[in-house]
């Protein structure tokens, strides 16, 4: 019985994270020191740096993350010890890598392995984890992801990780890099606005017309199946089309390639899920809340913006978080018609076998969209705990 007991106290997903990363240690290397930018590199595992302080401290933390990871129940622990860790995982990871740099060489590159990449997901779960049973308020979860925002931010200022090849690669491209993130995000919020402004009242018009729902629906639904990269290419021929006929479309920016067939596509990706959730939320309006509405005398359009649309926002704005997640990924794949954004580093990276210029491009589109979910979600939750 006290077996049984026991092992209820170990925490499930505790067991999984602490398996992961120890499986990583042991199999995976925590950087790989290349000559160049495209050489085959040398792997080195964490357990290979422990004559460095940092790596056997390192080591040590993750022993105390994994320990409460199976067995603290007290999530405010948890979460302080994960972060030390994850703190503690960038900073030894610039540490080694310079180390690893030869004096004086320009060209060396040192890659994250995939050990630290399989450890900054594990302990990134452990500090979310501990999060979301910490029941923050909305607002709070938005302060946690600034702080350690921050924190990255203050470690990438400081220079610690300069040496990591990804850096270098932003030291080679600091100028472009800005030029795409706000191209990445134009592209990507104005797309979800454009989408806003056709699909609301498609919505509100597929509700109040249920015959016109179904074909509707079904016709944005067909849309979602056609692959991106194909709809990027179909658009381009009528938008080429128009630029070569009409001048003032061509004076504007409308070509067959570049932001014109890119934002089209985006828009168009963009409509089912705020059209199918204008319908949803407003089905989900209670029906006597309008009967008592319409007894006041209220007409079917004070109904509308004064009582549907405010109590059917949350779930419209579920679609709008939906929309903006996809909108940010996609953008990358609009840079194969000159869209640009950060998938020009993504596409560059790999014509070059030059695996960090990728991660220019994926780890701050992986961040922008995180960081969006998790500000709408908090949007949502405090709209809702606001008419609970």
């Amino acid at each position: 019985m006290e077996d049984t007991l026991a092992v209820r106290r170990v925490d499930r997903l505790g067991v999984v994270l602490v398996a992961g990363g120890a499986f990583a240690i042991a199999w995976m290397p925590f950087i790989i020191v290349k000559a160049n930018r495209i050489a085959a590199g040398k792997p080195q595992l964490l357990t290979q740096l422990l004559g460095q302080p940092a790596a056997l401290t390192l080591l040590i933390l993750l022993a105390a993350t994994a320990l409460a990871a199976l067995f603290l129940h007290n999530q405010i622990i948890r979460l302080g010890v994960a972060t030390l860790a994850i703190a503690m995982l960038i900073v030894t990871l610039g540490l080694v890598s310079t180390a690893a740099t030869p004096e004086g060489s320009t060209v060396a590159r040192i890659t994250p392995g995939g050990s630290f990449w399989v450890l900054l997901a594990v302990v990134g779960l452990m500090i979310s984890d501990a999060l979301v049973k910490l029941q923050l308020t909305p607002w709070l979860r938005v302060a946690a992801l600034a702080a350690y925002g921050a924190l990255l931010a203050m470690v990438l200022r400081s220079g610690l990780l300069n040496n990591l090849s990804i850096m270098k690669e932003y030291a080679n491209n600091a100028d472009k890099f800005w030029h795409e993130a706000l191209g990445h995000v134009f592209l990507s919020l104005g797309s979800v606005a454009i989408a806003i402004v056709l699909a609301l009242p498609l919505g509100i018009f597929c509700y109040w017309q249920p015959r016109i729902r179904a074909v509707v629906l079904r016709a944005l639904s067909l849309v979602q199946t056609i692959p991106s990269l194909a709809l990027f290419g179909i658009l381009m021929l009528p938008l080429g089309y128009i630029a070569a006929n009409v001048p003032f479309a061509a004076a504007i920016g409308i070509k067959g390639i570049g932001v014109a067939p890119a934002l089209l596509a985006l828009v168009i990706y963009s409509l089912l899920p705020i059209v199918a959730n204008t319908v949803v939320g407003l089905a989900g309006v209670d029906p006597s809340v309008r009967d008592s509405a319409a007894g006041m005398g209220l007409t079917r359009r004070q109904i509308l913006t004064g009582i549907d649309l405010p109590l059917a926002f949350p779930v419209i704005l579920t679609g709008i978080r939906i929309v903006l997640v996809q909108a940010i990924g996609l953008v990358t794949v609009a840079a194969l018609i000159g869209g640009g954004g950060f998938g020009i580093f993504i596409f560059q990276g790999i014509g070059q076998t030059a695996n960090d210029l990728v991660l220019l491009g994926a780890v701050p589109t992986v961040f922008l969209a995180f960081s969006s979910a998790v500000i709408l979600d908090a949007v949502i939750d405090s709209i809702r705990g606001q008419r609970a």
